[in-house]
């Protein structure tokens, strides 16, 4: 019997099965910011062949079944705010700077020939300025909170955590919205024949950056943030009770 269909929401597979996001990825369907839609939306809207993507999924995970990436629904907070902060927070800090300065290099160097490379620059700062303020947010906010409230069992610090959730969404949705432009402009980060190294390595780093911001959104708007909303309804209805 298989393992997923397309009736599942996409965020729900990618939960249970990460490696899932590496076939969603080559069919270009968000797995993050979207990934409360059932797949078979976002296969109807793209034009995909059904029995092609739910087969290619089913065999992945038949192949991965004895050895499978850790399943970030069981983990705990801690676990997971930990895994987030350090791994893609982590990673966004260091290569922010960086794909930084190589999308203003070559913009200097290539610009002439390759008008695009001005729109990539202005995405690009765009979405180091968005991310670096929602970087903090978590940090300094959200993260805290869930920590406070792991300690004192408080409703008030758990709301805290939850109060903002729609925000965070939100800056999500806007940098998946960055990076679909970012992969159009550059028509999939085709490499031209007239450039050089800098070139292609920026191009492969605003690769890199686009799979892990689709895996840290993943990690937050299909895991994170539903366990926060049901464990603050849980804690609504005892009081409630009481």
């Amino acid at each position: 019997m298989s393992k997923f269909n397309s009736m599942q929401t996409i965020g729900d597979i990618v939960a249970e099965f990460p490696k899932a996001g590496d076939v969603f990825k080559e069919y270009k369907i968000d797995f993050c910011c979207g990934g409360n839609r059932p797949l078979i939306k976002a296969i109807e809207k793209q034009n995909l062949n059904e029995a092609e993507v739910i087969d290619k999924l089913n065999k992945l995970y038949e192949a991965f079944a004895n050895s499978m990436d850790k399943n970030w629904k069981d983990a705990n907070y801690d676990e997971l705010v930990d895994h987030i902060v350090n791994k893609h927070h982590g990673y966004l800090w260091k290569e922010l700077p960086e794909i930084g300065s190589l999308t203003t290099l070559i913009l200097k160097v290539h610009g002439l020939n390759h008008p695009e490379l001005s729109k990539v620059h202005k995405l690009f700062h765009t979405l180091k300025m968005d991310l670096e303020g929602h970087l903090t947010k978590e940090e300094t906010l959200q993260y805290p909170a869930i920590r406070k409230y792991l300690e004192t069992k408080s409703k008030e610090d758990l709301d805290e955590a939850v109060r903002v959730i729609k925000e965070l969404e939100e800056e999500h949705e806007e940098a998946g919205n960055i990076l679909k432009e970012l992969r159009a402009v550059t028509n999939d980060y085709e490499i031209p024949d007239d450039v050089c190294d800098t070139f292609k390595l920026t191009y492969q780093k605003l690769q890199e950056l686009e799979s892990d911001m689709f895996e840290h959104i993943h990690l937050e708007n299909n895991i994170l943030f539903p366990r926060l909303y049901a464990l603050q309804e849980s804690l609504s209805c005892k009081t409630c009770n009481h």
